[in-house]
Formats: C-alpha cells, sequence, structure tokens
C-alpha cells in the first residue's frame, strides 16, 4: 500500500474517494481536464479550494494572489457552465471559451492559438476587446 500524504494517512485507492467526498461538501473544487466518458472520471488537474474566504482562513499569510484570482474565477464559472482545464491556459469553458487568469498585467501570449480566447485581468474596472475585467465574474449568478 502507497500512502499519498503521512499527515492524513490515507492510501492512495482512498485518495479519490476523499477528494470526491471534500468536493461534495463544499470544501474543495477539482479541475478535470477535457477528457470524457470513463476516462475522464479520474483525471484532475488540478484542486482549489472552494472559495478564495477558505484560502486565506487556512493560508493566512502565506496567500498568493494568482491562486487567489484561478479560485474566484473557477468558483463563480463551475456554478453555470461545464469548466475544465485547458492545454493553452488556465481553463476552458463549454470546449469553446479559454481564459487566461491574472492581474493586470498579464498578456494574451498564451492565447493566442485559442479561437475564442479571453484574459481575465484583476486590477482594473473596465475590459476592452477580449480582456475581461476579474470583477464581473462575481456577477454571474
Amino acid at each position: 500500500m502507497q500512502v499519498v500524504n503521512t499527515t492524513l494517512d490515507v492510501d492512495i485507492a482512498q485518495y479519490a474517494d476523499l477528494c470526491a467526498w471534500l468536493e461534495k461538501a463544499g470544501l474543495i473544487g477539482q479541475l478535470r481536464d477535457s477528457t470524457g466518458g470513463i476516462q475522464g472520471l479520474g483525471k484532475v488537474d488540478k484542486v482549489y479550494l472552494d472559495n478564495p474566504t477558505l484560502i486565506y482562513v487556512l493560508g493566512r499569510e502565506n496567500t498568493e494572489i494568482g491562486t487567489i484570482r484561478k479560485t474566484f474565477f473557477f468558483n463563480q464559472m463551475r456554478v453555470v457552465h461545464d469548466i475544465t482545464s485547458s492545454s493553452v491556459s488556465d481553463f476552458l469553458i463549454a470546449e469553446e471559451y479559454t481564459f487566461e487568469v491574472g492581474g493586470k498585467k498579464k498578456k494574451q501570449k498564451q492565447i493566442l492559438s485559442a479561437e475564442q480566447g479571453y484574459v481575465v485581468k484583476d486590477d482594473i474596472e473596465t475590459g476592452y476587446g477580449n480582456i475581461i475585467p476579474l470583477w464581473q465574474f462575481g456577477l454571474t449568478y
């Protein structure tokens, strides 16, 4: 038997079940890749805490603003859309729209190959072209 985390003492076979229960409880969100069907069930690319507030509570002074931004975006969008990881950027929504999340200096180079690519920037008030302010995603539901 292989142990994933000695602090939790969780067997590798139980890890997926534990994450599924944590997600059902609203503590985490699992970002899966776009592989569908049975093959895609176990393919989790990233695990996010459910919302930025949990990051501040658990991480205290060790929080990274990039993680906060992506967690907020993922938290807001997964409620109303199918969201998966993207091979060229941070997120892929409805298998069509590519989103790269960052600060106000974030460039568009990662989404150049995406047909419908968007940059989501924090610390800006208004959007233009394919650039959308992060705060607007807080109005999705």
